[in-house]
């Protein structure tokens, strides 16, 4: 054997040990990324029922939320029918008061001093004691 040719087994030697070296952490890459390729595809499946339950639930929140927009329309509407009725309380209040309030309060007041007047317990004259 020539030098050359020991040189070249020594070179050959060292590719294959070099080799050797960098198929571990390329095994071991490979098996990192068929980890993550499985867990990938488990996500997938198992993400689909889920989605389809969330549709489920945002349907039927659309459909809870449309019926609480109709009570919240319905109370609004009530609302606005009890301020009308209050509104028309208050100026039949102010009708009444106008147009009854005073006379009648006069009327009481007369009857009451007729009264008093009937019954002789009034206020005593000047200069006469009441016992």
């Amino acid at each position: 054997m020539s030098v050359g040719e020991i040189a070249g087994l020594i070179a050959a030697i060292a590719f294959v040990v070099l080799v050797a070296l960098f198929a571990v952490p390329l095994l071991k890459l490979g098996r990192v990324l068929e980890e993550l390729r499985l867990a990938v595809r488990d996500i997938g499946h198992e993400s689909v029922p889920i989605l389809t339950e969330l549709r489920g639930t945002v349907s039927a929140t659309n459909s809870e939320l449309e019926k609480l927009s109709f009570v919240t329309e319905d109370v609004s509407t009530v609302t606005k029918n009890a301020t009308v009725v209050s509104q028309n309380a208050a100026q039949m209040t102010t009708l009444f008061s106008a147009t009854l309030g005073g006379p009648l309060v006069k009327t009481a007041a007369f009857s009451y001093g007729i009264r008093k007047a009937i019954k002789g317990t009034g206020t005593p004259k000047r200069g006469r004691r009441v016992k």
